[in-house]
């Protein structure tokens, strides 16, 4: 499995069950490494997107503990153990983990891959993911050039960020 995160400074995610910042070229990046292939988020962050609903050229599957939580086009598991059985017959190299910050917390040790879009700000946070900087079981494997912000799609201005690549060290996943 893979995942896919926007961290700031911090390694904050989100606030108040929004992203830090909406940023074009990074969704976009993200928009090319998942579509065309699974997705597995919680409720929350499905919550969040337009109309509450799945998103679109993607198995989009959902981790919630919710037993009566059933939205239309998507799968739903109600445990990790539930989760890793059912998507068994999924390439590994398909399958991406999109959030929220619980979702990471428990499925970040089934992950070989980290893209993560670097936010050179640090934003009022209260969901975060773990500082891969400074896990022993992590390595930045790539960091892409650095990118400004564009004030007249994004909601930040003069924002720099970088996409980088974080790979698990002993990769026996």
């Amino acid at each position: 499995m893979k995942l896919v995160v926007a961290v700031d400074q911090n390694w904050g995610i989100g606030n108040k069950g929004e992203l830090l910042a909406r940023v074009r070229s990074d969704l976009k990046y993200f928009q090319s490494l998942t579509k065309g292939n699974a997705v597995i988020l919680g409720s929350k962050t499905l919550a969040t997107f337009p109309g509450g609903r799945p998103l679109k050229d993607r198995e989009n599957i959902v981790l919630s503990r919710r037993s009566d939580y059933q939205p239309d086009g998507a799968v739903v598991f109600h445990s990790v153990e539930e989760l890793l059985e059912g998507i068994k017959h999924l390439n590994n190299d398909s399958v991406f983990v999109i959030g929220g910050a619980s979702i990471y917390e428990q499925l970040l040790p089934y992950c070989d891959t980290a893209y993560v879009t670097k936010f050179e700000k640090a934003f009022e946070s209260d969901a975060f993911f773990p500082n891969l900087d400074e896990s022993p079981e992590w390595e930045l494997s790539y960091i892409g050039e650095e990118q400004k912000t564009n004030p007249e799609t994004d909601t930040e201005a003069d924002m720099t960020f970088r996409f980088c690549t974080y790979k698990r060290k002993d990769n026996q996943l």
